[in-house]
C-alpha cells in the first residue's frame, strides 16, 4: 500500500511553544511524517513536538 493509499489515522500529541504549557493535539493523517508536517505548518517550526498514534503504540513489537 503506497503512502497515498494509507488509511487516515488519528495521531495524538503535544507541542510546547516557548515557555508555555504544552498544547494537546489531535491530527488526522496518513503517516507520522504527514502529521508532523501538518503541525509544523500550523504552529511554525522550531517547537518541541511529540506525536504518536495510539493504534501504533498498542501493537506488539
Amino acid at each position: 500500500m503506497s503512502a497515498d493509499q494509507s488509511p487516515i489515522r488519528e495521531y495524538t500529541g503535544l507541542i510546547w511553544i516557548d515557555d508555555n504549557p504544552g498544547i494537546r493535539l489531535r491530527i488526522l493523517a496518513r503517516s507520522l511524517d504527514e502529521a508532523t508536517t501538518n503541525v509544523i505548518k500550523e504552529y511554525g517550526d522550531g517547537h518541541v513536538i511529540s506525536i504518536w498514534s495510539e493504534e501504533d503504540a498498542s501493537r506488539a513489537r
